[in-house]
């Protein structure tokens, strides 16, 4: 019964990410039409996995929820509907609100996120793949209510929502700060960490780039060249994060026949191509067989990590590779896209995944970059 309540906190607070990280892209989205400051949001999000941070679940968890109600005063402020040409040095002014406090939110992420799962698969007893599927329910009940949300009461119900699904975890939090002392030596994973700490894995973060570089510019594109809205938006991430979903739930999406790592990369090209082709909703159903492919591949990277010491260790670092991964291709995204249009980012966006489909389908562990 603990774990399972647990688990629900763990999904709840994930949720309250996704849609505080959600909302806060369409957001700055609606404040400025340049590719290159659109960029700068997942840039700001994931700069924290480049810091050297403390491992604090409750500070963690206290930082993500004072960003929120930063941006909460964000939305409170933005024009009704933000708009692309208004608002002059206002509009400045909120943008670069809405920036620091997603660079805290990110701050906040890192510094709780990885102690908090240790705590409860290392203390608790919760599995770690009970812990995945919290995380990718979380994330797409995060995504639909950004779609739902925001024709209800936009940004300023969306981000009180995010601070709402936030508090669930609080007590885990502070709890595991009591159990870390009771640990009187540093156990093998501990030490594996510490050596380990700063290392990246290559692959790891060359899909990252791929993934970084295309939801960058996402919000951008979907209100500037898809006409669409915020609704739109969120269902469009509600079905690539119910792909993700299905790929956790049935293992058989891993495509595990020889040559399946060159395989998905080329069919997310071919499947990013077609969304130029298909009209309205068709293009965005799409988006769930590329989260079942994104799915797949990602455990197919944690699982390759196998040297690491166990199973969180090697998720975080695919998740702290794929953040400074994400990071560099959003800024050359949105460098490009600023350099060349926005209806050029999608096609490019295609080139990469079909340039990068060998060295990522490459076997074998990785060695950490020092």
């Amino acid at each position: 019964m603990r774990r399972g309540l647990l688990s629900l906190a763990w999904g709840s607070a994930q949720a309250g990410a996704s849609l505080t990280l959600a909302s806060s892209a369409w957001l700055v989205s609606g404040l400025s039409p340049s590719p290159l400051v659109n960029s700068l949001l997942p840039v700001f999000g994931t700069a924290a996995s480049l810091l050297p941070l403390p491992q604090h679940p409750l500070l963690g968890s206290l930082v993500q929820m004072a960003a929120t109600l930063v941006l909460v005063g964000v939305g409170l402020a933005a024009p009704v509907p933000a708009g692309l040409d208004g608002g002059g040095s206002a509009n400045l002014w909120l943008l670069i609100l809405a920036l620091l406090a997603v660079l805290l939110f990110g701050l906040g992420l890192q510094i709780a996120q990885f102690p908090l799962q240790r705590y409860l698969v290392g203390h608790q007893g919760v599995s770690m793949r009970r812990l995945r599927s919290g995380s990718d329910l979380g994330a797409l009940l995060g995504h639909l209510l950004t779609g739902l949300l925001f024709p209800i009461g936009k940004a300023v119900l969306q981000f009180s929502q995010a601070l709402v699904l936030l508090l669930p975890l609080l007590p885990a939090a502070l709890q595991s700060g009591q159990a870390r002392p009771a640990r009187a030596e540093p156990s093998a994973p501990d030490l594996a960490l510490a050596s380990s700490e700063q290392g990246l894995n290559w692959r790891c973060c060359l899909q990252g780039v791929l993934f970084g570089s295309l939801f960058s510019l996402l919000p951008l594109w979907v209100r500037q060249q898809g006409a669409g809205n915020c609704f739109d938006f969120g269902m469009l991430l509600t079905a690539y994060g119910l792909g993700r979903l299905l790929s956790a739930s049935w293992p058989v999406l891993s495509l595990p026949f020889p040559g399946a790592g060159v395989g998905r990369y080329l069919l997310l090209s071919g499947l990013l191509a077609a969304t130029q082709w298909l009209p309205g909703w068709s293009s965005l159903a799409l988006f769930l067989p590329m989260g079942a492919l994104a799915g797949s591949s990602d455990a197919r990277l944690a699982a390759s990590l196998a040297h690491l010491a166990d199973e969180p260790l090697r998720w975080q670092t695919l998740e702290r590779s794929s953040a400074v991964g994400a990071l560099v291709g959003s800024l050359v995204m949105g460098s490009l896209a600023q350099w060349l249009g926005l209806p050029l980012a999608l096609p490019l966006q295609v080139v990469a995944f079909l340039a990068a489909a060998l060295p990522l389908a490459i076997r074998g562990a990785a060695r950490p970059a020092s």
